[in-house]
């Protein structure tokens, strides 16, 4: 997800609970690897202290009564703009794999390490759980960092007996990371399981087969029709900094401009309001802004308002909100002299009612008035109206497995929540662009599970885009897939911006596998070779322009 704020410099996604009674339950655990060594120092907190942990604020406590075992335990008090992050840095062997785990208690407790996977526990508390994720260093990696933290407004978390497992003898741990630098999810700005076991999960809950509706390969497209899209913080300043219209480095194709956001919930009054001077010293003026807009539009760039991210919760529950979203956009769009919209609904802003269970027929509200606003937008603006749409795996490629509260009733409403919003527009939508990042594990069409943080999760996410997927398990109730054309993969500029961020290498390594047919390791794309594939979208330009245009230098070396 995408979060503006300052204290979200990362990016964490809406915690993830789906199977309820009835149903099969998720599990977002990794098995680990053997291991001989304890990598962790104080991991029981039984020196009655924090350190070598550090914490975001004063967020982080030693206490006693709450204890896994021994004596003392983790408190960490996650506010409404603060989850109580609390880290610690050791040095690591490179190209090893290691097992970190942790018992918790709480609503929404991570579990994870910086630059790498997480895992949490459903947003019901009741007692410790054990999560465990592995991960293996790379082949210059000489340090890790390890964290666990809350979630927004959920209140204090415990978190005891933490351990960091991998071969051979622990070295010493180096300086614990400062808090303020995590990679962990965050409702949006970036970063996003059942607890108890740490084995692989049960493929019993996926369909039994994969979908034949996969799209015949393609001839390679014309030089210069692959984009790259990225979100700029234009109503806010965070740890990226702010970055002008004019200084964007012509290598981006699409411009998201972030964020619109509503007055209230509901009411489908969008707002966009420019970063002010005191959060922004260096701010252009509105004159210039637009000015720079018209500039890159000539080099023939596209800037679209991105509405929603973590703070833009929006709910278009009755037709007068639907009617307000429509003039407020298109007063946005006006004034500013933009291309379209990218539909960036995140948290509670799309859920399912109870019994709307045909994602090519909805009848919730929040998303028929959704579609009906956005396609009179399309009908305003003709032709040209450029619409993208960035949800997270969630809302789309777990519809593979769940859909909305299920046929039992009581699984999360949210569940593949944006798949009738993106089936309804398919011919009006310009470009897809899932957010492969702060998320949890997620089965593919190979049935099996797969997870952030390295070329396979992009391969099997994107690939249930190109082949489409039946919903919920039901071969007859296909999502049909989409447009190479339509598709880019979306990840995080770099460790800052998001849980779940792949190096440049990893990267090619996913484009090698969709557009070229090779590389792919143990997943064989239903979808064949797609030279088609758009591209590559990414949280966001500042955080590229943070980390040396590292992103963005590398899509074009790889297209061109």
């Amino acid at each position: 997800m995408h979060t503006p704020r300052r204290k979200r410099l990362l990016a964490a996604g809406t915690a993830w609970a789906v199977a309820a009674t009835g149903a099969v339950a998720l599990s977002f655990g990794l098995a680990g690897s053997a291991s001989a060594g304890e990598f962790l120092v104080n991991g029981g907190f039984e020196t009655n202290a924090l350190s070598p942990w550090t914490c975001s604020g004063s967020t982080g406590s030693v206490v006693t009564g709450h204890a896994h075992g021994g004596t003392y335990a983790l408190a960490g008090a996650a506010s409404a703009s603060d989850t109580a992050q609390c880290a610690q840095t050791v040095a690591v062997a490179p190209s090893t794999t290691y097992t970190l785990s942790a018992y918790v208690n709480g609503a929404y407790v991570y579990l994870g390490v910086n630059g790498g996977t997480s895992t949490w526990t459903p947003g019901t508390g009741g007692g410790y759980q054990k999560l465990s994720v592995s991960f293996t260093t790379s082949a210059t990696q000489t340090s890790a960092t390890v964290f666990t933290h809350g979630w927004y407004g959920q209140g204090t978390y415990y978190a005891d007996d933490v351990s960091l497992d991998g071969p051979g003898a622990p070295a010493s741990p180096s300086a614990s990371a400062s808090p303020s630098t995590p990679a962990s999810p965050s409702p949006s700005a970036s970063a996003s399981s059942s607890p108890s076991t740490s084995a692989s999960p049960s493929t019993s809950a996926g369909p039994s087969s994969s979908p034949s509706t996969s799209v015949p390969p393609t001839s390679p497209p014309p030089a210069g029709s692959h984009a790259l899209v990225g979100y700029l913080h234009a109503s806010f300043a965070n740890g990226a900094g702010y970055l002008k219209m004019s200084d964007v480095p012509d290598s981006w194709d699409i411009i998201d401009l972030a964020f619109g956001e509503p007055d209230s919930i509901t009411s489908g009054n969008i707002h966009f309001n420019r970063c002010p001077v005191t959060e922004c010293p260096g701010v252009e003026s509105d004159a210039d802004f637009k000015a720079a807009i018209a500039a890159k539009q000539a080099k023939g760039k596209k800037v679209l308002l991105s509405i929603g991210g973590q703070n833009g919760e929006v709910q278009l529950t009755t037709t007068a909100a639907r009617d307000n979203f429509v003039n407020s956009v298109s007063a946005i769009i006006d004034k500013w002299g933009l291309d379209g919209l990218d539909i960036d609904f995140e948290g509670h802003s799309l859920s399912l009612n109870t019994g709307d269970n045909d994602f090519k027929n909805p009848t919730t509200p929040v998303i028929t008035n959704l579609v009906s606003a956005v396609k009179t937008l399309k009908a305003k603006y003709g032709a040209k109206f450029q619409l993208t749409m960035a949800p997270e795996t969630f809302f789309v490629q777990l519809g593979y497995q769940y859909y909305g509260s299920g046929p039992w009733g009581g699984q999360d409403p949210r569940a593949g929540a944006f798949l009738p919003v993106i089936y309804a527009l398919r011919d009006d939508l310009t470009l897809l662009h899932v957010q492969d990042y702060n998320s949890g594990s997620i089965m593919g069409l190979d049935n099996q599970y797969h997870n952030m943080g390295g070329a396979d999760f992009h391969i099997a996410m994107t690939d249930m885009l190109l082949s489409g997927f039946p919903v919920a398990g039901n071969t007859g109730n296909v999502f049909p897939a989409l447009k190479p054309s339509q598709v880019a993969i979306g990840m995080p500029a770099n460790t800052y911006a998001g849980n779940g961020y792949v190096a440049p290498a990893a990267v090619n390594q996913a484009l090698d596998c969709l557009t070229k047919g090779t590389g792919c390791g143990s997943y064989t794309p239903r979808a064949g070779k797609q030279p088609n594939l758009r591209g590559l979208m990414t949280w966001s330009i500042n955080w590229d322009s943070y980390n040396g245009n590292e992103f963005s230098k590398n899509f074009h070396s790889y297209f061109g």
